[in-house]
């Protein structure tokens, strides 16, 4: 809550990614939810959540925390990959399309 209140981790087209730091945790966690029901999450383009990506980190996770947060906005703000979460179908159709590769910059 005192992240969102510095503001919105919605981010857009119904994606949001809630993170922060905690004090006792160990490693980095990430947690997805696909909702059934979107809900409003004071988005930056005022558009309801459906997508959500929590990603919670040590206090002393530093640059790890931040490639990690940008590694998932980079892959959420496609909108084939939403659409891909949006239409699995199961928890094994939506860890594919969460683990898949990083697109490759060369072509």
């Amino acid at each position: 809550m005192q992240r969102e209140k510095l503001g919105s981790t919605g981010v857009g087209n119904g994606v949001a990614i809630p993170h922060g730091k905690l004090p006792k945790l160990g490693r980095l966690f990430g947690l997805f939810a696909r909702l059934d029901r979107p809900i409003d999450f004071e988005s930056l383009d005022n558009q309801p959540v459906d997508l959500i990506f929590l990603l919670l980190a040590p206090e002393a996770a530093g640059a790890d925390h931040l490639k990690a947060l940008a590694r998932v906005a980079r892959l959420l703000r496609d909108q084939e990959i939403a659409r891909k979460l949006r239409e699995s179908r199961d928890a094994d159709a939506l860890y594919a399309v969460l683990a898949m590769p990083p697109a490759s910059s060369a072509a």
